[in-house]
C-alpha cells in the first residue's frame, strides 16, 4: 500500500470509528442503530427494484409480519333497532411471522486497487459503494432464487446464492402451494403454452395462462388491484418488448435501470423484468407484498489489514428474511415451456438467471 493511500486509508478508519463510537474498527463492532438505517436506505435506493418494495427494521429476531393485509371487505350495515354494531378485525397477521438469520457479507480489496481508487477525493464513498452495490444485487438474487439456509454456504455448488436464506418464491412453494402453478396435467412438471397447445397440457398464450392464475388463485380484492404487476423471466418476452424506460441517471453512477418494463401487458398486467429472476417462471403480484426485514442493531463489521495477503478484508453480517405480507396476493406460476407454431419447443439459451442490464 502506497504512503498516500495508507494516510486515506487510516483516514477512514477514524472516520468510521468515531461515528460508531469504537476506538478501533478492527476489532469487531455493532454498527449503530444510525448508521445501521442509513446503509439500508443507500443499499435500497441502489436499485430501482429493491425501491418498490419494503424495508422493515426489527428490533426483535423473530415475530410477526409488520405489513398490515386487510383480509376482506369491512363495509357493512345493522338495524340497530335489533343488534348491536358488531366491529370486525380487517388485520390479517399471518402466524407464520419472520425470522431473520444470519448472512455474511465478506469481501477483500487488494493494495494495488485502493492504490488506484486513493487518487479520488471521494476514496471513503467508493470504498464503501462497492460493497454496497454488491449487497444489493445478492439481495435480490437470494429473493427469487433462495430455497435454505445452509450452516455453509457454498457458492461453487450454489451460484444463485439458493442456500444462503430463503427467498420470496421458495417460501410460496413451502407455505402457499395452492398460490403455485407448477403443472397442468398431474405429474409432468410443465405448463407447455404455444398456440398448438391442448387445454389439458397448457395455454395457448401466456396472456391466458397469467389471466387464468390471477382469476383462480388471488383473493378477488387483490384480483383488481391496480397495482398488480407480473414480473417476468428472460425467456418469456422477447427482448424486442422490453425497451429500458429512459432514465436520467448514469448505470455507471448507480444501479439504475435495473426493472425493465414492458410496452405490452402481460394477461393485462404490466410487464416486468427484473435481474435474476428465474428465465421460465412469472409472478404475479403488488410489489408492496415483497418485504424485507433487517434486525436492528445486528449488522456487525469489522475492516482488516492483513499485509500477510497484500489486501484489506472486510467482515460484514446482517440478520435479515424475505418476507411475504400477503400470500393471498401473490401467485406464481413456474415450469414455463414455450413451443413454436409447429409444436416444437422453444430452448432457452441458458439456464442462468436474468442478468442487470447496463452493469
Amino acid at each position: 500500500m502506497q504512503p498516500e493511500t495508507r494516510q486515506c486509508f487510516n483516514i477512514m478508519r477514524q472516520d468510521l470509528a468515531r461515528l460508531n463510537g469504537i476506538g478501533d474498527i478492527a476489532e469487531k463492532f455493532t454498527v449503530t442503530p444510525r448508521i445501521q438505517q442509513t446503509t439500508e436506505k443507500k443499499i435500497q435506493e441502489s436499485s430501482d427494484f429493491l425501491k418498490k418494495i419494503n424495508f422493515y427494521g426489527r428490533t426483535e429476531q423473530m415475530g410477526n409480519k409488520v405489513g398490515i393485509g386487510v383480509n376482506g371487505p369491512i363495509a357493512s350495515t345493522t338495524d340497530t333497532t335489533v343488534k348491536d354494531r358488531e366491529t370486525f378485525n380487517p388485520l390479517d397477521l399471518d402466524e407464520r411471522g419472520y425470522v431473520c438469520t444470519q448472512t455474511n457479507f465478506d469481501t477483500h480489496i487488494p493494495y494495488d486497487l485502493i492504490d488506484i481508487w486513493a487518487g479520488f477525493p471521494d476514496f471513503q464513498v467508493k470504498f464503501r459503494q462497492s460493497i454496497l452495490r454488491q449487497q444489493a444485487l445478492d439481495r435480490i438474487l437470494i429473493g427469487w432464487n433462495g430455497t435454505h439456509r445452509a450452516k455453509t454456504s457454498d457458492r461453487k455448488t450454489n451460484p444463485l446464492l439458493q442456500d444462503v436464506n430463503v427467498g420470496y418464491l421458495e417460501k410460496i412453494r413451502q407455505f402457499a402451494p395452492q398460490n403455485h402453478m407448477s403443472e397442468i396435467l398431474s405429474g409432468s412438471k410443465k405448463i407447455k403454452i404455444g398456440k398448438t397447445i391442448k387445454g389439458n397440457e397448457g395455454f395457448r398464450n401466456i396472456d391466458a395462462a397469467v389471466f387464468d392464475a390471477t382469476h383462480s388463485c388471488l383473493k378477488s380484492w387483490y384480483q383488481t388491484d391496480t397495482r398488480l404487476v407480473a414480473i417476468t423471466g428472460r425467456d418469456l418476452m422477447a427482448d424486442k418488448y422490453f425497451p429500458i424506460v429512459n432514465n436520467t441517471d448514469e448505470n455507471t453512477e448507480k444501479l439504475a435501470g435495473d426493472i425493465i418494463m414492458s410496452q405490452k401487458r402481460i394477461g393485462n398486467l404490466p410487464a416486468l423484468q427484473v435481474p435474476f429472476f428465474p428465465a421460465n417462471a412469472i409472478l404475479v403480484c403488488p410489489l408492496y407484498l415483497l418485504s424485507l426485514y433487517y434486525q436492528i442493531g445486528a449488522r456487525r463489521r469489522v475492516i482488516i489489514d492483513n499485509p500477510r495477503r497484500d489486501r484489506v478484508e472486510h467482515f460484514e453480517s446482517s440478520n435479515e428474511a424475505y418476507v411475504i405480507e400477503d400470500y393471498d396476493g401473490v401467485v406464481l406460476i413456474e415450469n414455463i415451456e414455450l413451443y413454436d407454431d409447429d409444436g416444437a419447443p422453444v430452448h432457452a439459451e441458458s439456464a442462468e438467471a436474468t442478468p442487470v442490464p447496463g452493469v
